[in-house]
């Protein structure tokens, strides 16, 4: 690797030829501020604020977007520098509305934190605020676009990390503004409600559906059983916003501050996970040993079951039956637990903590959501949402005592933990399948060839002779690359490239759902993994199989896997809407 020696503000330093000032510069200790600028995204220069000087070069280039050369002398930070910053920052503020204390974003909002850094207490220019109505046209996302700062980063990553194409930049000049394609409502669009959007946007354009109030509500009233679940992936995020460090397991504190919060009944999604993996991985022996449809693919992601919906119909035989975790608990809580406990599921609400906005879309999205007899979820919200009703109650997360979940639907495998992570489904999948098959468990546990933040991984899995091929994608873009690869087999009449296929929509798994604390790049993503692993590393038991309440629940109540009961109450269907097929 070749290696480029430069100068930042008289301090030399020598990197790999390619790397942009920016990051030349953080080599050195050297901040250069940014609003369109993410790690994930390719930079492509949009807001200015990172503009610098570069001797020999007649204006100011922006860092972000140009490399280092020999010998070059950057100059980061002057007088002249900050005051055309500061004329930036002003000049988009006077397209955006002053309404901070009203915003979501508000007190972790990068525009708010770089106007506060430049000290900007008025604005020179004239306010030219466009009105426009936000765009609440879908149960997960809503779309501001008054409060856009054309920064460009949820374009980039709707079209470049998740291939959907549901959001672009329409008009031109001064009246240009952010819209779904075609100018349609946001629930009209391709938009798989991933939120990655909203987790990229460095404002309040876009963000979660917020449905705190009506959980409030629920809890105040005191008329109904309420329940609440927490998804593998809160665990390692929700201390994020008290000021922990990424990663760091708050489980015993989550279930703490829920009971303060007012819940009845605390229990945990993990629970489910194991269920599913009982369900799912029977269905991928049966149809591996039997001759049914293959690969079999993975839906726990309701954001990838959208999208297979809409962009890959012709895959709808293939995909798991199996609910999601979420919506396997929502079903059990309201007919298994409401039997065992006494209480009428009519009288029983279910709130489920996800790091996920497209969890609000799946609570509705077909009729085998009400497999119970009412909605098995009520309410879904995201980890950002939980966070604030924690600050809005009062509770001093940090120092909250550890307790335990409820029994029934709580007790879980450090399988059902791994559901949070990219690979983490299959990992869990294989541990089970392998003795679904064998009848006898593995020695060693972790399969190390799904683990890591590689795009698409792929490996033979043999399982005392028998060969499987299994993949495991995330991040949107990733996955349709596999999907082709498997179409282009099948239409040819070659052999299948896998028999088993693990998906997640969003880069890292559910660790980096749209619904997790704002400020995710792939360092926060591998601590929050790193998390997960160390909570199944840590567990007593590992595999979902021998979760004695999924055992209990099969022996009481479900009969066994792919059973007729099991079938009605735990899995879907799919519909195919080819109408965005590329």
């Amino acid at each position: 690797m070749s290696m480029i020696e430069c100068e930042i503000n008289g301090i030399p330093v020598a990197v790999p030829a390619g790397t942009t000032i920016l990051n030349a510069a953080k080599q050195v200790g050297v901040k250069i501020p940014t609003l369109c600028y993410h790690d994930d995204l390719d930079a492509w220069a949009a807001c200015g604020i990172c503009v610098v000087k570069v001797e020999g070069s007649p204006k100011m280039l922006r860092a972000c977007a140009t490399p280092v050369g020999p010998g070059m002398k950057v100059i980061t930070h002057d007088p002249e520098v900050v005051e055309v910053r500061r004329t930036v920052l002003e000049l988009i503020l006077s397209t955006h509305p002053n309404d901070c204390l009203k915003c979501g974003r508000s007190g972790n909002c990068e525009l708010q934190t770089l106007a506060a850094d430049f000290g900007i207490r008025e604005i020179p220019f004239e306010e030219r605020v466009k009105r426009i109505e936000p765009d609440t046209s879908t149960p997960s996302i809503v779309l501001n676009p008054e409060k856009c700062i054309k920064c460009g980063r949820c374009v980039l990553v709707c079209q470049q990390m998740q291939g959907v194409y549901a959001l672009e930049f329409i008009g031109r000049g001064d009246g240009t503004r952010l819209a779904p394609a075609a100018d349609v409502t946001l629930a009209e669009s391709p938009c798989i409600k991933c939120g990655q959007c909203s987790a990229h946007c460095p404002v309040g354009a876009i963000y979660e559906k917020d449905d705190t109030k009506a959980v409030w509500n629920e809890i105040k009233e005191n008329k109904k059983h309420v329940m609440v679940q927490i998804a593998p992936a809160v665990r390692v995020a929700l201390g994020e916003a008290f000021g922990m460090e990424p990663g760091a397991i708050v489980t015993g504190k989550i279930y703490t501050a829920l009971r303060r919060l007012g819940f009845d009944a605390v229990f945990d999604t993990n629970w489910a996970a194991d269920l599913t993996i009982l369900e799912e991985g029977s269905e991928f022996v049966k149809r591996f040993t039997t001759g049914g449809t293959l690969p079999l693919i993975t839906s726990c992601c309701p954001s990838w079951t959208d999208y297979m919906e809409k962009f890959a119909p012709d895959f709808t035989e293939n995909f798991s039956s199996a609910k999601s975790p979420q919506c396997m608990l929502g079903t059990m809580a309201k007919t298994y637990y409401a039997e065992k406990s006494g209480i009428d599921a009519a009288d029983m609400i279910m709130v489920s903590v996800m790091p996920c906005t497209s969890k609000k879309y799946e609570i509705t999205r077909s009729d085998e959501m009400f497999a119970s007899g009412h909605q098995d979820i009520d309410y879904s919200i995201t980890t950002r949402e939980l966070a604030r009703m924690i600050k809005q109650a009062g509770i001093d997360f940090v120092n909250l005592p550890d307790s335990d979940c409820d029994s029934l639907l709580g007790e879980y495998t450090g399988a059902g933990t791994i559901f949070g992570v990219t690979g983490g489904v299959m990992e869990a999948a294989l541990r089970s399948a392998y003795y679904l098959i064998t009848k006898e468990d593995l020695e060693q546990v972790e399969f190390q060839a799904v683990r890591g933040m590689e795009g698409v991984k792929s490996a033979e899995i043999d399982i005392k002779g028998t060969k499987v091929r299994i993949a495991v994608a995330h991040q949107m873009g990733n996955c349709q690359a596999v999907i082709d690869q498997v179409r282009e087999a099948r239409d040819k009449g070659e052999e299948l490239p896998y028999h088993f296929i693990e998906v997640m929509a969003c880069r890292g798994g559910c660790i980096g759902g749209g619904g997790q604390p704002h400020g995710a790049t792939d360092e926060i993503r591998a601590q929050r993994t790193k998390g997960i692993y160390t909570d199944d590393e840590k567990s007593v038991l590992r595999c979902s199989h021998h979760n004695p309440e999924i055992i209990r629940v099969y022996e009481d109540y479900l009969g066994e896997p792919l059973g007729h009961k099991a079938h009605e109450l735990l899995h879907t269907t799919y519909k195919k809407r080819p109408i965005y097929q590329k």
